[in-house]
């Protein structure tokens, strides 16, 4: 089976701007990775070849920044890199030399073409290890090759920048060198099979980080550099350099140098055969995006990372990405160990939101991080058929209904008519959670929309797994409460001056919120039998005329007020924009999936989420952003590489695909007129 390839040629990197604005990534499963631009520019703090996870999946720490690349061919010199400087200076220029770029399974690959001869370059992670291997190999020329590579070093918290003038203790190897930046440092090694390490201390100074300057946030970083190797090359040979904070670094640097590229392909293989069979490139592309996500924690089993660069695991983003990410690629062990990793950290029948970076205790701000695990554990049952987790995890969610019926945090409770009631001032509980400062963005204290759609799901979901348990007595009233929660669902929410269902109910004062934003799709998606079938068709449809773009659907309808086409700016303009219009890729998967439910036309269901496809050649290579501006043409933001996108995406692909081989021909039976009314709403959404 071969692995998707995507290439870009010389005229899709034919300048600064277009090299330097695609990203690649390569992690190592405990939350460990490498990344940085085709250009060989590194335009965030985030960027490194080594960012070490030192207590998975967290702690994570740059220790190498990149290489700083050069050759001598033919009596010239030749860069292979380039930098941006406080200036704007950008040298070297490196990328005028770049004949290709390919991203082979989640294997970056450069080609340079310099004079007659062709130099590739590799890099991997070894799964498992902080470790990254890079590799150059002259695929052909002439004469030989003189390569020079100038590792360039730092040690800090990957969200943090550093600044020269302090003193990183540099020991020799053969082939390379150990650094241990002060004392209590992690070690680190960069080691090479062949050629010559000279050790030359000396800094760069005054890089720039062009993200970060247009964030608003402070975009300078000095680097510092050990030495330098040389080596020559003739057609056909591969120097490897491996750094690493493991002594078997330097092991693997000495030993068969293709080795960890070929475990790492082999490995990817066989992520592919559990990916979904006869899908598209751009699916089994997914399919591999998936597993750059899935971490272990240090002593703790599987997480999830809900983004690169910056996030680490959250619940929510984890709760919701999980059956995409795990079930969608037949992974049905790590999705097992994930449930049962975040039900030891239930807390006042909460789930944890977030797990902080430097390892403090968990925070429990979210009221829809444990609802979502009811969904995601139902997925894992229907999908796996493991009544053995259902038997195991049982007493916990029991705990959690009641801590939610009783109340719980942050005044969440089961109020008198079923529905779930959740908020206080200045805290946000659901995924719409920006604040600047005091200032919630999106208040919604109250009775959100999504948030009833899942406690009706959970409470269903209960009512099956207790009849799986003979829990006679808890079914019946899980099935009462469920039937309580569905009548004042399909009373409270829906508008029929509006055509659509409140955002919140039951806010201060009692007041309703009827803002047309996407959270209402939930009610479609999750379970069709919230609603009756005309409004789950209006729903459906309103979201795709106001809401709907290629790449996702916005968090905010144009023609409300508020509305903000751009994510620009510094934090709090960014923050203020995150849920006020920005294009959300996650709720692609949930609208297909509502429109498959409204609709039966699996093909024009699964049409909604193309557009994903040519994104992920524009920005990070293989992967799905977080967010995208408002407005056409929706340029990427945010985080490059985001959890839920990749896997809410595939998630739906998946479903549909399945649910209609389940209903057969059939199924069909709307196509005409479905085909035409998406043809409507495509016309009459904004910018198509």
């Amino acid at each position: 089976m071969n692995s998707p390839r995507i290439e870009l040629g010389r005229g899709e990197l034919d300048s600064f701007e277009s090299a330097a604005s695609r990203e690649w990534l390569v992690t190592n499963g405990l939350g460990g990775f490498a990344s940085g631009t085709i250009a060989g520019a590194r335009t965030r703090r985030y960027h490194g070849l080594l960012v070490a996870a030192l207590k998975p999946p967290v702690e994570r720490v740059v220790l190498v920044a990149k290489l700083e690349a050069s050759a001598r061919y033919d009596g010239s010199a030749f860069a292979l890199g380039s930098n941006e400087y406080a200036d704007g200076t950008i040298d070297p220029r490196g990328f005028e030399n770049l004949a290709s770029f390919a991203l082979e399974g989640l294997t970056p690959v450069w080609r340079w073409v310099i004079g007659d001869a062709v130099l590739e370059q590799r890099i991997t992670m070894v799964h498992g290890e902080n470790t990254t291997v890079v590799s150059f190999t002259l695929v052909r020329a002439s004469s030989r090759l003189a390569l020079t590579l100038k590792p360039l070093c730092t040690y800090r918290d990957y969200h943090a920048q550093a600044r020269g003038g302090w003193s990183l203790g540099v020991t020799p190897l053969s082939g390379g060198c150990e650094i241990r930046a002060f004392d209590g440092a992690v070690p680190y090694r960069i080691v090479a099979d062949r050629g010559l390490f000279n050790i030359r201390p000396e800094w760069y100074w005054n890089f720039r980080h062009r993200a970060e300057t247009a964030r608003g946030l402070d975009d300078r970083e000095d680097l510092f550099v050990p030495g330098e190797l040389a080596v020559e090359l003739a057609t056909g040979d591969t120097v490897t350099l491996t750094l690493s904070t493991v002594s078997s670094g330097a092991e693997v640097a000495h030993g068969d140098r293709a080795a960890p590229f070929a475990r790492e392909a082999h490995r990817q293989q066989k992520l592919l055969e559990a990916a979904p069979a006869n899908a598209p490139d751009w699916i089994r592309r997914l399919a591999l995006a998936a597993d750059q996500f899935i971490v272990r924690r240090a002593n703790a089993g599987h997480s999830v990372i809900a983004g690169y660069p910056w996030f680490s695991d959250w619940g929510r983003d984890t709760m919701i990405a999980l059956p995409g990410l795990t079930l969608a690629t037949g992974r049905f062990d790590v999705a097992a160990s994930v449930l049962r990793t975040f039900a030891r950290f239930v807390s006042e029948g909460m789930l944890p939101n977030r797990f902080p970076d430097a390892g403090e205790s968990p925070e429990y701000n979210t009221v829809d991080a444990t609802l979502w695990y009811f969904h995601a554990l139902d997925q894992y049952v229907a999908s796996s058929g493991d009544r053995k987790l259902v038997a195991e995890l049982y007493p916990t969610l029991l705990e959690i209904v009641d801590a939610h019926l009783r109340g719980t945090r942050f005044r969440i409770h089961a109020d008198s008519d079923g529905l779930l009631y959740a908020g206080t001032p200045g805290v946000q509980l659901t995924w719409m959670d920006a604040k600047v400062g005091d200032w919630v963005v999106t208040p919604r204290i109250g009775k959100p929309v999504e948030i009833n759609a899942l406690w009706y799901r959970a409470l269903v979901v209960m009512q099956s797994f207790a009849a799986l348990m003979g829990d006679a007595l808890a079914e019946r009233r899980f099935a009462a409460q469920a039937g309580s929660v569905l009548r004042s669902f399909r009373r409270r929410y829906w508008s029929t001056d509006h055509g659509w269902l409140a955002d919140v109910i039951d806010g201060p004062e009692g007041s309703a919120d009827f803002t047309l934003r996407p959270n209402q799709i939930f009610a479609v998606s999750i379970d069709p039998e919230l609603l009756d079938r005309a409004q789950a068709r209006a729903v459906v449809d309103i979201c795709a005329r106001r809401l709907w773009t290629p790449l996702g659907l916005r968090s905010l309808a144009p023609q409300e007020q508020g509305y903000v086409r751009h994510y620009r700016g510094g934090p709090s303009e960014r923050d203020a924009a995150y849920h006020q219009g920005t294009v959300w890729s996650w709720l692609l998967g949930p609208f297909a999936l509502a429109h498959w439910h409204v609709y039966r036309d699996a093909a024009a269901a699964r049409q909604w989420l193309d557009g994903i496809a040519a994104h992920m050649r524009q920005s990070c290579i293989g992967q799905v952003g977080e967010i995208f501006d408002g407005d056409p043409p929706h340029r990427a933001e945010g985080c490059f590489a985001q959890a839920w996108s990749v896997a809410e995406v595939l998630r739906a692909w998946v479903e549909i695909g399945a649910a209609a081989a389940e209903e057969g021909p059939h199924t069909r039976v709307r196509a005409d007129a479905s085909t035409a009314s998406q043809q409507r709403v495509r016309a009459s959404s904004l910018g198509y």
